[in-house]
């Protein structure tokens, strides 16, 4: 039995809607459940990073609509994300079947999905989002570690500089956008290395100077590599970057073992191995 939460591709009844995410790279990383709802859709909006992209979804689908035009230089992006939505409810509430499809994961650094299933859910719609293969998929595979050895921070890069947030340095540390940290403007793209020296000047209370950083970007095209640039922590302020790259701090200490609780796990293996003999 299928799940009530899940879109009815077949039912013309009333609109539905779906967000899916493309992947990082065309054609590799397409999921047959999102091909099936972007192929079954009555209309597909499409939100990618390239052009070649779109030209690429135009084979699956006869009528794909950029949102890339609602862009603007010096235009409020959240304003670009509203436009985004309305765009897409307009059809859904004209009881079309519509496919939003995203760059990478739809649910990753992507205001405008999780709004728009939000409003139609609101609103009685059936609406649903099928994950993608997403920057930090291919960021593991790519860099070569598993965050389940030391662990993982995730960071947008901003938020070590707007809010009081805590570091672990015996794990990963991931930073987002780095290229835009501090941007409080309302349609800038990217900032210079004056901002980047304020994050360095905070990631520098927990690392020192010296610190390796990883500077990554996933490939987009099967014909390209993913893009790795180790530098040093200190030489991060200096470093070319766009939103799309992403830096990563390999841990800086070693883990330290919690005598106690470790004293107490063992208590409890040995009660438990008594209760078995007896």
């Amino acid at each position: 039995m299928p799940s009530a939460n899940l879109p009815s591709l077949h039912d013309t009844r009333r609109g539905s809607l779906s967000c899916v995410g493309l992947g990082m790279t065309l054609g590799s990383h397409l999921t047959p459940l999102a091909r099936s709802h972007i192929e079954q859709a009555d209309v597909v909006f499409a939100a990618l990073s390239d052009p070649i992209a779109e030209e690429w979804l135009k084979r699956m689908h006869p009528d794909v609509r950029s949102l890339q035009p609602h862009y603007a230089e010096g235009k409020p992006r959240m304003k670009t994300y509203r436009e985004w939505v309305a765009r897409m409810m307009a059809d859904l509430r004209a009881g079309k079947r519509v496919c939003g499809v995203f760059y990478g994961h739809p649910g990753i650094f992507a205001w405008s999905p999780h709004k728009v299933i939000e409003q139609a859910r609101a609103e009685g719609y059936e609406a649903h989002m099928e994950p993608g293969i997403s920057a930090e998929d291919c960021l593991y595979a790519d860099l070569g570690f598993d965050p389940g050895r030391y662990g993982c921070q995730h960071f947008e890069a901003s938020q070590l500089l707007y809010c009081e947030r805590r570091i672990d340095t015996a794990g990963y540390l991931v930073l987002w956008q780095v290229g835009v940290v501090g941007n409080r403007s309302v349609g800038r793209f990217e900032t210079g290395p004056a901002y980047r020296a304020l994050l360095v000047e905070r990631l520098e209370q927990d690392y020192p100077p010296g610190h390796e950083v990883i500077v990554y970007r996933g490939a987009t095209l099967p014909i390209e590599r993913a893009r790795i640039q180790r530098i040093t922590l200190r030489e991060l302020a200096g470093a070319p970057l766009t939103a799309e790259e992403t830096v990563v701090l390999p841990p800086a200490v070693t883990l330290q073992p919690n005598r106690a609780m470790l004293d107490r796990l063992q208590a409890l293996d040995l009660r438990g191995q008594e209760a078995t003999a007896a």
